[in-house]
């Protein structure tokens, strides 16, 4: 009796979430890396700071600079790429604005990724001293979004 040949079963694929995509991308100092699971393709293209125009401070020193002269805040920065908005809508007031005290949960703003509207929340209770981003604008993974104050 021949023995049956078993059909070969594709293997378990890797779930992948954006972030996860950035992170991996970040990780490696890829500059571009493209994953494809499950119908969602995701690809992510990095800018490096040689790529910055001669003389141009690269964003993160910029702000890191803006930070020391504002001593004893803490930045808040993108948990993914996407476009930045600080409100629900052009109509809606914005979640917060320059001065507001703050409590850790409190939505700051939304990053929309891949047409998914994350709310982005404050890890601490504080002041926010200094938005750092325009509404409608992009934003990169790590880039600074907020200068608080913290409060204890």
């Amino acid at each position: 009796m021949a023995a049956k040949k078993r059909a070969a079963r594709p293997a378990a694929r890797q779930q992948w979430t954006p972030s996860q995509v950035v992170d991996l991308a970040m990780a490696h100092d890829l500059a571009e890396l493209e994953v494809e699971s499950a119908g969602l393709r995701v690809r992510v293209v990095r800018r490096h700071a040689s790529a910055a125009a001669p003389g141009a401070l690269p964003q993160a020193e910029a702000v890191e600079r803006a930070a020391e002269a504002v001593s004893g805040t803490v930045t808040i920065e993108a948990p993914m790429v996407g476009t930045f908005y600080r409100a629900t809508s052009p109509e809606a007031p914005p979640f917060v604005g320059e001065g507001d005290t703050i409590k850790e949960g409190q939505t700051l703003c939304i990053i929309e990724a891949m047409k998914l509207m994350n709310e982005i929340e404050s890890k601490l209770s504080g002041r926010i001293v200094k938005i750092l981003v325009e509404n409608a604008q992009p934003v990169e993974f790590g880039q600074p979004l907020f200068l608080v104050e913290p409060r204890h």
